[in-house]
């Protein structure tokens, strides 16, 4: 049987004296996309942030493929070959889309060394065209792309992904769910927090939705039929 990507037992965080994840259990198969939905507020997001190590406090168990590290420090979690793509994208405004992209450094247990320059223009032809542009005379989507960019060039394989589809045009929602169906095809494992369920919900292999900051149900993605009234009541979908 082969390690998970990602296996999640117990775990609590806290910002400071706030207690916001309370005894979250999650797995992720290698090379399987989990998409993690809920109001704002549930915890998603700072479920994402408790496995790089970004919240306060944190008691439980994290293991990326196979290696504990819920008490690794971010720069050793991220050399696990994990990439964060957070929804504020942190666009170096000062540098050019190319000098963006030339920036990011390679994780030491990176999946063939990361994506080539060629290989991501491949795939995003966009930021070919922009390269020279300063980081934030790129449209909202162009953005999007390029923080996604970034973390294939570190050559991560485990990739979180936290509201990429939100607030752009249909059709840039249109080239991420590409990208993102592409990214599977090439073994890629993923995790997204999505408020966008319809961008979600073709895209994923399994779901969990959480509240208050606890799993409250998972599901395969063959089950969604069956779960709409859980959906329609927790999520408002």
């Amino acid at each position: 049987m082969s390690i998970a990507a990602l296996e999640i037992s117990g775990l609590n965080a806290w910002y400071g004296e706030s207690h916001v994840l309370h005894g979250v259990d999650l797995s992720v198969a290698q090379g399987e996309i989990v998409t993690l939905l809920g109001r704002n507020g549930a915890g998603r997001t700072t479920t994402l942030r408790a496995i790089l190590g970004l919240t306060g406090t944190r008691k439980g168990s994290i293991r990326i493929h196979g290696t504990e590290a819920i008490y690794l420090p971010t720069h050793r979690i991220a050399h696990l070959g994990i990439g964060y793509c957070p929804e504020e994208r942190g666009i170096f405004s000062a540098l050019t889309c190319e000098e963006n992209l030339l920036l990011t450094p390679k994780v030491k247990h990176a999946q063939d060394g990361g994506m080539s320059l060629d290989e991501i223009y491949g795939m995003f032809p966009n930021l070919k065209e922009r390269k020279l542009s300063p980081g934030t005379r790129l449209s909202g989507g162009e953005q999007q792309m390029l923080a996604v960019a970034r973390i294939l060039r570190t050559g991560a394989n485990l990739l979180l992904l936290d509201e990429i589809s939100e607030g752009l045009a249909p059709v840039i929602v249109q080239a991420l769910a590409r990208m993102i169906t592409t990214l599977k095809s090439k073994g890629y494992t993923i995790v997204m927090v999505e408020q966008n369920f319809h961008f979600a919900a073709p895209l994923a292999d399994r779901f969990y939705v959480m509240e208050h900051g606890q799993i409250v149900e998972g599901f395969a993605a063959h089950q969604l039929a069956s779960k709409q009234q859980l959906l329609k009541r927790l999520l408002g979908v």
